[in-house]
Order: C-alpha cells, then structure tokens, then sequence
C-alpha cells in the first residue's frame, strides 16, 4: 500500500483513526499465544532458573568476599597486635641486654682499673726499691766521684 492510501484507511474524515482486522491479525496472536506456551517451559523457565541462579552465585560470592574481608581484617589487626607484642618484648630483652652489658661493662671497667693500679703500685714500689738502690750506690761512690769532679777542675789529682 501506499503512504497516501495507507493514511486515508487510518484516518477517516474528522480525524479519527480506523483499524482494519483481518484474519492475518487474528492468526498472528493465536501463532503468538502457541509460540510463548510452547516457548515458557522450554525456554524462558529455564532461562529463568539459569538468571537466578547467576544472582544467587554473585550474591553468595560476594557474601563470601565480603567474610573474607573481615577474615582478613581480623587476620591484620592479630597479625599487628602480635607484632606489637614481640616488638615491646624485644624492646625489653633489648633493655635487659644493654643494661647487663652496662654492668659487665662496669665490672670490667673495675676489674681492670684494680689490675692497673696494682700494676702501678708494683711499679712505684719497683721504681722507689731502684731508686733506693741507686742512691746507695750513689752515695757509696760520691767521695770518688767528688774526688774525681775536684781533680778536673783544679787541674791536678785530688785523694780521697
């Protein structure tokens, strides 16, 4: 049909509209009714059930996402307390470490300032026994010694 046929069947004078049933209409919804019985059961049911079961999976997943967060949130904040934990008791073994080290330190220091000044007590001792030594040899040779002194500075023997 035409565009202008088409229009003058559609609209009558006055405007109004005008539908023409005919068989092919009439065949068309009892093809369309039979086909969307047949189809229901085998089709779209199906179809359906495939649709929910799709939500019901993406819903489970995101349930089980969603517990696996807070798993692992849980997980983390053990995981950091734990941490904290061995972290102070580290700090405090490393505490008990430096302050025993301070006082083997300390006691080493002790021990070997006690050794020095016996060492240097000795040596003063040896040192003041030399010198004693020496100053009675000394004075067991200041007449010769005098003697000889006198003699090169007077030019001539001097006795003793």
């Amino acid at each position: 049909m035409s565009g202008a046929l088409l229009s003058s069947k559609l609209f009558a004078s006055g405007g109004d509209i005008v539908v023409d049933f005919d068989f092919s209409f009439l065949a068309q919804c009892v093809l369309f009714t039979f086909f969307v019985i047949l189809l229901k059961p085998l089709l779209f049911d199906p179809l359906m059930k495939v649709f929910e079961e799709r939500e019901k999976r993406i819903d489970g997943a995101k349930a089980e996402a969603r517990e696996m967060d807070k798993q692992a949130a849980d997980l983390l904040t053990e995981y950091e307390a734990e941490m904290e934990k061995i972290r102070r008791e580290a700090s405090r073994e490393r505490e008990e470490l430096r302050a025993e080290t301070a006082r083997v330190e300390a006691q080493i220091m002790a021990e070997a300032r006690a050794e020095a000044a016996k060492i240097l007590e000795a040596g003063k001792a040896r040192i003041d026994a030399e010198v004693e030594t020496l100053r009675k040899e000394l004075d067991k040779q200041t007449p010769a010694l005098a003697a000889e002194i006198a003699s090169r500075v007077i030019g001539r023997e001097v006795s003793q």
